[in-house]
Order: C-alpha cells, then sequence, then structure tokens
C-alpha cells in the first residue's frame, strides 16, 4: 500500500510539474497548432508588415495633413483644435459600437468595408479643396470639412476592435513585444521618408502659390495607398474565433464601475487622466507651428517626425524591455517623462531647438509608452473579450481627448490677447501641469 501511495504521489508530482511547466510557457499554445496553422499565421504576420507599410503611407500623405489642410480654407484655432475633439468623442463610440460587430461577421470582413470606405472618404476632401481654389461657398467650407471629417472619423474607428482581436490571435503572445517593435520600426521608417517627401512637395506648391492644389494630389495618393492596405487585408489570414451572441460583449457601465477594481481597468482611467491632460495642448501644437512662428510645412513636418526617429532607435529596446520586466514598468518608466514635452516646446522658438531637445524626449516617452499600451492590453484581456475592452478602453481615452482638445478650444478662443504670456503658451505649460497630476 505505501509503494502505491508512492507512485501515485509520484505520478501527481509529475502531472504538477508539467502544469506548471505549461502555465510558464507561454508558447505551449503555439506548440499545439499544426505545422500548417503555423505557416498561415506566419505569413499572415508578413502581410500585416507589408499593410501597415501602406497604411502608415497613406496617414502621413492624407490623416497628417488634415489641420494644415484645414488652415489653409481659412478654419479658425478654435475649429482646428475642435477636429481633436471630434475625433476624440466619434472615434471611441463608434467603436463601442463597431465592437459588437465581431458576434455577427468576421473580423476580416469588418477590417476590409471599413478601410475600402475609408479610402473612399478622400474624394469629397479632395472636392473641398477644389471649391476653395474656385472660390465657391468659401465662407461655409470650414463647416463641410468638419462634417467630412467627422465621418471619415466614424469610418476609420470602425474597423479598430475587429483588427485589435485579429492581430491578437496571429501574434504569439511570447513574442509580441518584439514583434510589434519590429513592426512599428519599420513603419517608423516608412514614416521619416513619407513625411519628408510630402513636406518638400507640399512647400514647392506654396511658392509656386498652389497650395490647395498640393493638398488635392496627396489626398489622392492617401486614397491610392489606402486602396493598396485594403488589398492587402484581403490576403491576410484570419484564424477562427468562435463566439455565441452575448460572450464577448461587456456592459460599458458596469466595466466603468468594475474599473478601480482591476489593472485593465485602472489602466484605462489613468489612460483617460492622460489623454485629457495632453490634447489640451496637442491639436493647437500644428497652430503654434504654422500661425504663431510661422515656420515652413518641412519645419512642421521635420519636427513632427523627429520624435519617430528617435522611436526608431528606441523601440527595439523598449520591446526587449517589456518582454523581459513586463508592460507595467514600461509605462510607469515612460510616463515619467511626458509631463515635460509640452513644457519643453515653451522654452525657445529657435526651428532648432524643436526639432532636436523636445523630441528627444518625446520620442523616448511616447514610443515605450505606446508600445506597452497595446501590450498590456493583450496581457490583461481574454481572447473573446479584446475587442469590446479595447473599445471601452478607447472611449475612455477618447472622452479625455474630446474634453481636453474642447477646453483647448475654448481657451484659445477665449484668453485675453493682453494675458501675462501668449494665451498659446499658458495652455502648453497647463498641459504639462496637468500630466504630473494624472
Amino acid at each position: 500500500m505505501v509503494k502505491k501511495r508512492k507512485r501515485k504521489s509520484k505520478k501527481k508530482s509529475k502531472r504538477a510539474k508539467k502544469s506548471k511547466q505549461d502555465k510558464k510557457s507561454p508558447s505551449s499554445k503555439e506548440k499545439e497548432e499544426s505545422p500548417i496553422m503555423r505557416e498561415k499565421k506566419h505569413q499572415a504576420r508578413r502581410t500585416s508588415i507589408k499593410e501597415g507599410m501602406f497604411a502608415t503611407s497613406s496617414f502621413y500623405f492624407g490623416n497628417h495633413y488634415l489641420s494644415p489642410f484645414a488652415i489653409a480654407i481659412n478654419s479658425s484655432s478654435s475649429m482646428v483644435a475642435m477636429l481633436s475633439s471630434i475625433s476624440g468623442l466619434l472615434g471611441p463610440i463608434t467603436q463601442l459600437f463597431s465592437s459588437k460587430l465581431i458576434e455577427k461577421y468576421s473580423r476580416k470582413r469588418i477590417v476590409l468595408k471599413a478601410v475600402f470606405w475609408e479610402a473612399i472618404i478622400w474624394l469629397p476632401i479632395i472636392l473641398i479643396g477644389f471649391l476653395f481654389y474656385k472660390g465657391i461657398i468659401t465662407n461655409i467650407l470650414p463647416l463641410f470639412f468638419l462634417l467630412i471629417f467627422s465621418i471619415h472619423i466614424i469610418i476609420s474607428n470602425t474597423s479598430g476592435p475587429a483588427w485589435f482581436s485579429w492581430m491578437g490571435d496571429i501574434v504569439d503572445e511570447t513574442y509580441r513585444g518584439r514583434w510589434f517593435a519590429k513592426r512599428n520600426l519599420i513603419n517608423g521608417v516608412i514614416t521619416i521618408f513619407a513625411a519628408l517627401a510630402t513636406a518638400f512637395f507640399l512647400d514647392y506648391f506654396k511658392s509656386k502659390g498652389w497650395t490647395i492644389f498640393g493638398f488635392m494630389i496627396l489626398f489622392a495618393m492617401a486614397m491610392i495607398l489606402r486602396l493598396v492596405s485594403w488589398r492587402l487585408f484581403k490576403k491576410q489570414y484570419e484564424p477562427k474565433i468562435n463566439l455565441k451572441k452575448g460572450e464577448a460583449h461587456m456592459n460599458f457601465w458596469s466595466f466603468l464601475l468594475n474599473s478601480p477594481k482591476n489593472n485593465f481597468g485602472k489602466f484605462s482611467l489613468f489612460r483617460f487622466s492622460i489623454s485629457f491632460a495632453q490634447s489640451i495642448a496637442g491639436p493647437l501644437f500644428v497652430v503654434y507651428i504654422l500661425r504663431n512662428l510661422n515656420l515652413s510645412y518641412t519645419t512642421y513636418i521635420t519636427i513632427t517626425i523627429m520624435t519617430t526617429v528617435f522611436s526608431i532607435f528606441l523601440i527595439d529596446l523598449w520591446g526587449k524591455f517589456a518582454d523581459n520586466y513586463g508592460n507595467y514598468r514600461t509605462i510607469v518608466f515612460s510616463s515619467f517623462l511626458i509631463p515635460a514635452i509640452p513644457i519643453l516646446w515653451t522654452l525657445s522658438s529657435s526651428p532648432l531647438y524643436l526639432i532636436f531637445v523636445p523630441t528627444i524626449i518625446s520620442g523616448i516617452a511616447w514610443s515605450g509608452f505606446h508600445l506597452a499600451s497595446g501590450n498590456f492590453i493583450y496581457d490583461n484581456v481574454s481572447q473573446e473579450k479584446r475587442g469590446p475592452a479595447v473599445s471601452y478602453f478607447n472611449m475612455l481615452r477618447g472622452f479625455g481627448m474630446f474634453l481636453g482638445a474642447g477646453l483647448g478650444a475654448i481657451l484659445i478662443g477665449y484668453l485675453p490677447a493682453d494675458l501675462f504670456i501668449e494665451p498659446i503658451i499658458f495652455i502648453f505649460l497647463l498641459s504639462g501641469i496637468m500630466r504630473m497630476l494624472s
């Protein structure tokens, strides 16, 4: 009897060891997959990197120039700030509803439909440029642009939860930090070339008095590049996800009430506060550079892409750091630098200073913060709830953007010009203080 008990205890200890090993090795799920499935996911990851290159190029040919375009068609500074406010409100609300589509349709189908119409929506924006050039209804064109911009935000955010859930199923958690770091690195390089090329292009057209035509050509290129991105999505493999109706859905209000009780909820509230503080000044940066300092498009783009340049040198290190020490520590370390960024913008108006000093700190801080934020959600939310979880996360983040950008728009519109400091500088300082309090 004693021998039998010993044998049983040995068997139990072996099973316990095996179960511990399974828990320790996150790649056990990947090992259980067939070679065919692993190859499909491998090809999907390769396709995703290619798609990201075209999506990034489309963004820097189009989306990145929407605020400068608004300035070019004589939109007020408050209206330019309101673009971010609208984006922060409509984007997350759209994702809140689109996350439920995962229960009815495949994630691939949702992404394909949204990306296609995201490309087509550039046509009415190009039309606005043409009408402005011809001097037709120029007084109401800023409002018309605001309407089309709102539709653009709704369409482009429809695919968010589905894409996030889809990517979570093709990238294994054991190398998720490194893989997304690699993808971001490649996209960062594309950003530099796309941003510089478009800036020189736009400045050339500006020197000839054809600024609006320059915008129209860039937006047409953005549409074409997004259609290429759409074609690549059609080729990308989507793993099956078995969901019953209502299984993936979480009630937003119960999520909000339970937020202080779990890691993901606490992080979502923290992201709300950071977004609020950031958006007080963020949307006004383009106004500060192009209107207050009267710098060229090339200088503006050079300043904005230098953050990406410094991110490229650090993203791989952040990815390894996140894999080795965790996403929480990565977020903590990068968050310490975020309050300094808007304050640094106020210290000098020298283009050389603006190109190098604030951008170094911004590149270090935001590259680690954004990388770890996405991975933190993957680590703390189960597969079937990722769609609604990311929509709720973005809802809080976007609501923070809406309130922050709205406050910035009110302040820039109503602060007296004879304030003890320039109103826009006051707003930058306020943003830095609010980030510290977050």
